[in-house]
């Protein structure tokens, strides 16, 4: 069996290096031929993990967090391959580790998270959805959630800063960007309905959380076949500052503000809005959003 396992030197500031040696030293252990790919640039290893994907391998781990999620996915649905036909690792190890969560695996468990992939390779892993971005000229993948408003805001914030690290640095973020945030005019076209939408962010999920926990989209399903369309309509700071800890705890969505419809295709239009895709940036809207069924095997359990 081949694995490739992708390390990202930049994830947790640098702590996946060690997990990552970790990661290979198990695999090697179980007997397995790894392929390990270092790069001291996220493009110069997406290159290698295309590289190795062209010339075949059985599984392709990756090591950090979201952001290496979405170059693993992009990886493989670039491949040329059928959708689903080398798997995906995750061996959560980086800030936000948001689609690790929505997959139940292990966070801070480099043994763990290692004992669930192999088990997983054994029992062939599960498919779930992926999203496409398309837009600028390119197409993306995501795993997770598209932001387009107020989150991607803080999204660019906080991705220019080293300090602090986890969750608090997007909360940090966040106050940084309430203080001068105004609410954004979209235009909205989902399944073939188009609307104008005041809002202070559109998000479009695939997963359940960003930013480390944030469960945007509480009741959102990786393999049901639709995307989540999440919408906060425009309120005041004070207001905001007071729906926002609810969305730790997923109790957000009754509020007035808040609608979540499930959806299958979303273009979203709206002047000097840049979108982020699990983390990584995309680019400035419009840009069309939608699900593809069945598209990642991932070493997970059902």
């Amino acid at each position: 069996m081949i694995i490739a396992v992708a390390i990202n030197p930049r994830a947790s500031f640098g702590g996946a290096q060690r997990t990552g040696d970790t990661v290979v030293a198990y695999f090697r252990a179980a007997g397995a031929r790894v392929i390990v790919l270092r790069k001291a640039s996220y493009e110069r290893l997406a290159a290698a993990v295309g590289k190795v994907l062209a010339s075949g391998c059985d599984a392709l781990v990756v090591v950090g967090g979201d952001g290496m999620v979405h170059l693993g996915i992009n990886a493989l649905a670039e491949s040329g391959a059928p959708y689903g036909t080398v798997p995906l690792g995750i061996v959560p190890s980086g800030t936000g580790n948001d689609m690790a969560r929505a997959l139940g695996l292990p966070l801070n468990d480099t043994a763990a998270a290692c004992d669930r992939i192999w088990s997983a390779m054994e029992a062939g892993g599960r498919l779930i959805d992926a999203g496409r971005v398309t837009g600028n000229g390119t197409s993306r993948w995501f795993a997770g959630v598209v932001s387009a408003g107020f989150d991607a805001a803080v999204n660019e914030r906080a991705n220019s800063w080293r300090w602090p690290r986890g969750r608090s640095r997007y909360n940090l973020a966040m106050l940084r960007e309430l203080a001068t945030f105004k609410a954004i005019d979209y235009t909205v076209t989902a399944d073939g309905e188009t609307w104008r939408q005041g809002a202070m962010l559109i998000s479009v999920a695939n997963g359940q959380s960003i930013g480390g926990g944030m469960k945007v989209t509480p009741d959102a399903v990786l393999d049901d076949g639709f995307l989540d369309l999440f919408i906060v309509k425009p309120l005041s700071r004070l207001r905001f500052l007071a729906v926002f800890p609810k969305v730790f705890s997923g109790r957000h969505t009754g509020h007035q503000a808040v609608h979540i419809r499930q959806v299958r295709r979303v273009e979203l239009s709206a002047g000097g809005v840049v979108a982020y895709a699990d983390g990584e940036r995309v680019g400035p809207l419009p840009l069309t959003v939608e699900v593809v069924p069945a598209a990642i095997r991932v070493l997970a359990a059902p």
